[in-house]
């Protein structure tokens, strides 16, 4: 059963009511989804992806729909862009109470395939990316009292897979990254956790869905819940653990996955 969004906006309290959120990888997918749900959710949300252009436009759709939002070209491998990122959301808006590290890429390639270029720079985004966002995003919810932190792992990230190599390593990183964080800041007000999505309909996988019939009838057969998952349905579990409802959590990796890595 899919998720019904029109009922979800009916009854949906604002949960991040004159919260400050930055989304990394917002230009499309789980970000996108994000950072349109956590504008209804009230939150002013800046939006960070490589390609500014496709930020504005959600931008854009956010204003029209009676949010506050802004685009800010980032490049989440590169120290100075991130340092960019925090310092114009905290010019403009005065505070930062909310991230949400989602930026990332995969390569599909047996290990010995895979170019040294090609994995370094699977963890140059992935991994050092959500090291990098957290590197600037803590100090600056600390100057305003706490936040909360949401990095975005993948089931690869809880367990192995063939083909896969560099993209499993950066997501088990993540996790490790995350635990860490949670346990340096938890008496400082910042909770920090996880998310690991399973198969999950973006653009991406629709496109891979089309050159390969066969991946649909292959994923959604090992999912027990027998289907892959809307981009909402991953955002809502961001959106919650960056909630005041999640107020006593941290240090998790939320697996939104179907049942896919249930033992």
């Amino acid at each position: 059963m899919r998720l019904n969004t029109s009922e979800t906006k009916q009854h949906r309290c604002r949960r991040l009511e004159g919260k400050v959120a930055i989304i990394t990888g917002a230009s499309r997918g789980i970000g996108a989804t994000a950072a349109r749900l956590f504008a209804r959710e009230g939150a002013t949300v800046v939006l960070a992806a490589r390609s500014k252009e496709d930020i504005v436009s959600i931008v854009a759709e956010i204003k029209a729909d009676g949010g506050e939002a802004m685009a800010v070209r980032t490049n989440v491998a590169e120290a100075t862009s991130l340092e960019t990122l925090v310092r114009k959301a905290i010019e403009t808006y005065g505070r930062l109470d909310i991230a949400f590290n989602n930026a990332g890429i995969g390569i599909a390639k047996p290990l010995i395939s895979i170019t040294e270029e090609e994995f370094d720079h699977v963890q140059a985004i992935n991994l050092r990316g959500v090291f990098l966002s957290m590197k600037y995003e803590i100090p600056a919810m600390l100057a305003g009292g706490g936040g909360a932190i949401v990095n975005t792992s993948s089931v690869g990230g809880l367990v192995g897979g063939v083909g896969n190599g560099a993209y499993i390593a950066s997501k088990h990183g993540v996790i490790g990254l995350t635990k860490v964080a949670a346990l340096e800041y938890a008496q400082k007000h910042i909770r920090i956790n996880a998310i690991a999505p399973g198969p999950t309909l973006t653009s991406m996988m629709e496109r891979w869905l089309v050159a390969d019939p066969q991946v649909e009838h292959y994923l959604t057969g090992a999912i027990p819940m027998g289907r892959m998952a809307e981009p909402e349905e991953v955002a809502q579990a961001a959106l919650w653990l960056c909630s005041d409802e999640a107020s006593y959590v941290t240090g998790v990796t939320l697996p939104v996955d179907g049942g896919l890595v249930v033992p």
